[in-house]
């Protein structure tokens, strides 16, 4: 028997290295059904599959940005910074596809942050935003995107950030998510969109269309379905203490709060117990790593440097 035939058959389809910076993402990416079906459908509409990885990102605004009334400040930040929407699409964030968004990253969840997000990601739709960079940039735009949008760590936000404008409420009320590569911007469009709706933002985007009128349409379509929300920490722990003062006092801490709660299977406003919880409970396993992580843009400078090298 020959050594070709000795040899493990491909589990999956290629990866551009111009599509992320890691090697073990284009192992796992090229195996992955949302990665494979987003990019086989965008490679039946255009030659150039990483040029268009490259010139647009995602922004997703997720039911905490919702219910805080911050859609709209989102969409026309997104053009102070020079990007054009090109697609834009309603999204239910349900537990399975949470999972799916984040499968790479929540092996550093706690079992609180897992309860916590599923009360309020799954409370309300969310906004999904395609956009393309207007301008030529030097490091692909979903990179940007996650440059500008800022950190999970509401203390590391700077003025300028999205997520400073749209407020800093906690480490899982963040209210925007964005893939961080051109290959996390194929496969995330999968885990959301089946592929007519994939389709058709593929196609407004390749048009070099403006859905920004789509997107505040769209805005006012998710407003009138929800009631608005204060997200703020100190009200809702009054809240919950005036529900729970029977059960453990009025000097019960935040988290005997909670943890009396559920202990005892006492029913809380799910808005107040995120509120709460994800100033007071731990969110990340201490001493893990992801399970693949993204690239800054200064990586991504160098590895683009090194890429392009090997291809002249």
């Amino acid at each position: 028997m020959t050594a070709a035939h000795l040899a493990e058959p491909p589990r999956g389809i290629p990866v551009s290295p111009l599509l992320t910076c890691d090697p073990a993402k284009q192992r796992l990416y090229g195996a992955d059904t949302y990665y494979q079906e987003s990019y086989d459908q965008l490679a039946a509409l255009t030659d150039d599959v990483p040029d268009f990885a490259h010139r647009h990102a995602l922004l997703l605004l997720k039911p905490d940005a919702v219910v805080a009334r911050r859609l709209d400040a989102a969409v026309y930040w997104l053009a102070g910074r020079g990007f054009r929407i090109a697609g834009a699409a309603v999204t239910r964030l349900t537990r399975t596809m949470i999972r799916s968004l984040w499968y790479f990253q929540w092996n550093l969840a706690t079992p609180h942050r897992r309860r916590l997000a599923a009360l309020f990601l799954e409370d309300a739709d969310a906004l999904v935003l395609l956009v393309r960079a207007v301008h030529d940039l030097d490091v692909p735009a979903s990179v940007e995107l996650t440059r500008l949008k800022g950190p999970t760590d509401p203390d590391a936000r700077q003025p300028g950030h999205l997520r400073h404008l749209l407020g800093r409420y906690s480490y899982l009320l963040n209210l925007v998510h964005t893939p961080d590569e051109p290959a996390d911007v194929l496969r995330e469009l999968a885990v959301h969109f089946d592929d007519s709706a994939r389709e058709r933002l593929f196609r407004s985007a390749l048009a070099g269309e403006d859905r920004l009128a789509d997107a505040l349409r769209l805005t006012g379509r998710l407003y009138a379905a929800t009631k608005p929300r204060d997200l703020d920490f100190d009200p809702a722990v009054e809240r919950l203490r005036d529900v729970m003062s029977p059960h453990c006092g009025t000097d019960a801490d935040a988290r005997q709060l909670l943890e009396t709660a559920w202990r005892h299977g006492i029913e809380l406003d799910p808005w107040d117990t995120v509120i709460v919880g994800s100033k007071v409970l731990p969110m990340r396993q201490p001493g893990r790593a992801p399970v693949l992580d993204g690239a800054d843009a200064d990586a991504w400078r160098r590895h683009l440097r090194a890429v392009r090298a090997t291809l002249t």
